[in-house]
């Protein structure tokens, strides 16, 4: 390759060869409950790269869109439970899960065109009472769906090739995992080695990465960087060729260009895209997200999933005393029917009218995605306001998924170029 400045390499002087496809090496990242939406997937795969939907509350998705019925139904069959705090008995009916889906993924793949791809989020951290079986469902749903590949998030996926590996397309969809650390990715070598199938790409997500990470409280001391290099170097003196993709953090093309120079094979991106049409975040929130300042981004413990999670201090959910809703959600249920929202939900103190307070250290998660009341967030969530425009009534223009793809794809120098002023063309349409 020629040598230029860096700041002068672009991210379209490379290109990823994933078995067949030539791709743009941009991958957006896939950010629930369906604020990754198709439109935003179906963008980036016409764009020439690879769009992600996610599976996180699949059931309240395919409702949401296909006007399906399987969170009503759930809530109906473990009503006797909704007023107390033993959910043993709340289970998910697996073929619901199944089929909404194979809904989800099929509705987005009968829609795509052009020459890129597009790959669900799969997280193993939504246990559903039932961690192995709801995973098998949900993984086989993607799979009878036609989905191009899976990307495993939210846990080591020790043993979830396991669940599909008599599966038809189990040797064809691309498969790759999400992880922190070197030691994260040779767990989930070693499990894909029992089965002579090794992972189609690894994507390195650094501690700057939006909503949950695969850290702890001593997050700040890691760099993604340096993360990224030991890794390419485990898999060249390994003589493994799977590809690389970083995420977190990378917030202009040049970023994203010397990840490429470095060796990765694409880069993974999302938070830019949080402000998009496209996106599945309601407008009133899209806004939430540009006001944002540096000093509004916090990590918190409030997940009980036991995952760090980062997210803009005015979140909704961090006042919200809502009782548990696991009959109609229950998405982090334990195989033993419990969740840490449940507990701090019963301990939580009353006020004089004997009202439940908001607990404070956990939040209902999957009540509050629902309702898109967790503002969860990049790290850089803060430098959103620097890529748009003010408009004349003081809210922020939204800006189009092509637009940031091009953006990432052509800039140079760290320069962000802006949307086209709305004033300017309406001056211009009346002959002004």
């Amino acid at each position: 390759m020629e040598s230029r400045p860096l700041t002068e390499d672009k991210v379209d002087n490379y290109r990823w060869q994933l078995g067949n496809l030539e791709l743009v090496p941009l991958v957006i990242g896939g950010m629930g409950v369906d604020i990754s939406t198709t439109e935003l997937a179906l963008a980036a795969a016409r764009l020439g790269g690879i769009g992600h939907i996610s599976d996180a509350m699949v059931q309240h998705v395919s409702d949401r869109k296909f006007e399906t019925h399987f969170t009503k139904a759930k809530s109906e069959k473990h009503r006797a439970t909704r007023d107390g705090f033993d959910k043993t008995t709340v289970k998910f009916d697996l073929e619901h899960l199944r089929q909404a889906q194979i809904n989800h993924v099929r509705d987005t793949m009968e829609r795509k065109r052009g020459p890129g791809a597009v790959f669900i989020n799969v997280m193993e951290k939504l246990t559903m009472g039932a961690p192995g079986d709801t995973l098998r469902a949900r993984l086989t749903g993607a799979l009878d769906g036609g989905i191009d590949g899976i990307t495993l998030s939210a846990g080591l996926h020790n043993g979830t090739l396991r669940l599909i590996e008599d599966h038809p397309r189990f040797r064809d969809v691309k498969l790759g995992p999400i992880v922190s650390s070197l030691r994260a990715l040779k767990i989930f070598l070693k499990s894909g080695s029992r089965m002579n199938r090794l992972p189609d790409y690894v994507i390195v997500e650094g501690p700057l990465a939006g909503g949950h990470l695969g850290f702890g409280e001593d997050w700040r001391q890691y760099e993604l960087r340096d993360i990224v290099a030991e890794i390419l170097a485990f898999l060249r003196e390994e003589k493994l060729d799977i590809p690389v993709v970083p995420a977190g953090g990378i917030f202009t093309g040049t970023d994203a260009a010397s990840y490429l120079r470095m060796g990765a094979a694409a880069l993974q991106v999302a938070t830019r895209f949080t402000v998009t049409e496209e996106c599945g975040l309601p407008a009133r929130v899209k806004q939430d997200y540009y006001r944002a300042t540096e000093a509004d981004i916090v990590v918190s413990g409030v997940s009980p999933t036991g995952y760090p999670i980062r997210l803009l201090s005015y979140s909704p959910c961090f006042t919200s005393n809502v009782k548990p809703q696991c009959e109609a959600f229950g998405y982090l249920l334990s195989r033993e029917g419990t969740c840490t929202y449940i507990d701090a939900y019963e301990a939580a103190p009353v006020d004089a009218k004997g009202r439940k307070l908001p607990p404070g250290n956990k939040v209902c998660l999957c009540y509050h995605f629902a309702k898109f009341n967790c503002f969860t967030c990049g790290h850089y969530v803060y430098r959103l306001k620097d890529t748009t425009r003010r408009l004349a009534d003081g809210s922020w223009q939204l800006l189009t998924a092509e637009h940031v793809f091009r953006d990432y794809q052509f800039s140079t120098g760290h320069r962000i170029v802006l949307p086209a002023d709305p004033a300017a063309a309406t001056t211009a349409s009346v002959g002004v």
